[in-house]
């Protein structure tokens, strides 16, 4: 196992488990993040349609940046003339920042996969870039994360087992490219996570987390999921990519989700979670609540004089009728999915803590069965 340089200042604390589900502390120079725990997504900067102190009203300890976004516009050498991506976007807590690899596979045009990394074109003007594990890292110590993670190809399921090992072993290679880049690039404090890959073959999760291991990070992520597999077939996977992992350093699951693929996830020994669905849904009128999602759109909410949530501590949950809300969407208003954006936010929030709480004190299994009894959901 290689020695870290900049790890001095990050670690995490395993506090108590409850069957394979774990509560624990993260802890980075600015601040102690929680687990398990829902990263809000910032693509560019920001959490859309949010401020940064309402973000951190909901219970958020962490945010996620986007390294494709921001190496694009504004670049990130800018962000780094600002003084880094917290200054920037005025957020004073932990910010993880991805490879960028994801959104190259999904959004760009033109874009070629080589051993040096992937070439491609910008979906904003047509340039072309160069993106490379030891690029990545660079943009994701100028924008100044605190957690970084490596550079990896995450191939779209299904997929022949020949291709997904030669993929796998490709993102080892560059996960010892990413490590070498990161001790070159960072400062203390910071962090390198290594992402599992393997698609859904037990033989090729495990080699491919051994291999990290190896090579030695701070954390380890589950990557090439929630890629439209369903959730039954990402559960699999996870109970047996998840029980070999290093028991002392955080798991990331890249991506999810649902709140019910989080609650199963956790039940399956995941800590960190991030995904763009409380933002995306809140601005197309959809709220997820204690008893399941809700249209808010719909006809039935139009004179609803209830709020969302009159027990919650969150002002969009409980100070804001489901008709005024309703109102807001259908007259094209910026306040509608401002407003459901921060109760959707916060509903996530409100949902890790109380899982913490539940693991805490041993009655996670009579969390998971109130979660399936008050929403419906069916956990495989």
């Amino acid at each position: 196992m290689t020695q870290d340089k900049s790890g001095e200042d990050f670690s995490f604390s395993l506090n108590q488990t409850d069957g394979a589900a774990r509560t624990g502390v993260v802890h980075t120079p600015r601040g102690d993040i929680k687990t398990p725990a829902f990263m809000p997504v910032g693509t560019a900067g920001t959490v859309k349609a949010m401020f940064t102190d309402h973000v951190k009203q909901t219970g958020a300890e962490i945010l996620l940046g986007n390294t494709y976004h921001l190496m694009l516009r504004p670049t990130a050498e800018r962000v780094a003339a600002f003084g880094g991506l917290h200054k920037f976007m005025k957020w004073d807590g932990p910010i993880l920042t991805d490879s960028g690899g994801f959104q190259v596979m999904s959004l760009s045009k033109l874009r070629k996969l080589t051993e040096e990394g992937v070439s491609f074109q910008s979906h904003i003007d047509g340039s072309r870039h160069m993106l490379t594990p030891e690029r990545s890292i660079e943009v994701q110590c100028l924008l100044g994360s605190d957690i970084q993670m490596q550079l990896d190809e995450c191939p779209a399921m299904p997929i022949a087992h020949k291709d997904a090992k030669a993929s796998m072993e490709l993102s080892v290679r560059w996960a010892r490219r990413s490590k070498q880049a990161f001790d070159n690039f960072s400062k203390p404090g910071q962090a390198l996570f290594g992402i599992v890959q393997g698609a859904n073959y037990e033989d090729l999760r495990r080699a491919s987390l051994d291999a990290l291991v190896e090579i030695g990070f701070h954390g380890y992520s589950v990557g090439g999921l929630a890629v439209g597999e369903g959730r039954e077939e990402m559960f699999r996977v996870l109970e047996f990519t998840t029980p070999p992992m290093v028991r002392e350093k955080p798991r990331y699951l890249m991506g999810v989700g649902k709140p019910a693929d989080i609650v199963g996830a956790v039940a399956r020994g995941i800590d960190m979670f991030d995904c763009v669905l409380p933002s995306r849904s809140g601005r197309h009128g959809q709220a997820w609540t204690a008893s399941g999602p809700l249209n808010i759109k719909n006809a039935k909410f139009i004179d609803d004089h209830t709020p969302l949530d009159e027990h919650s501590t969150c002002p969009a949950s409980r100070d804001y009728s489901k008709g005024y809300l309703n109102h807001l969407f259908r007259a094209g208003e910026y306040l509608g999915p401002m407003l459901l954006t921060w109760h959707n936010i916060h509903y996530y929030q409100t949902l890790m803590a109380d899982m913490r709480e539940a693991i805490a004190h041993g009655r996670f299994d009579a969390f998971v069965a109130d979660f399936k009894a008050s929403t419906g959901e069916t956990l495989v």
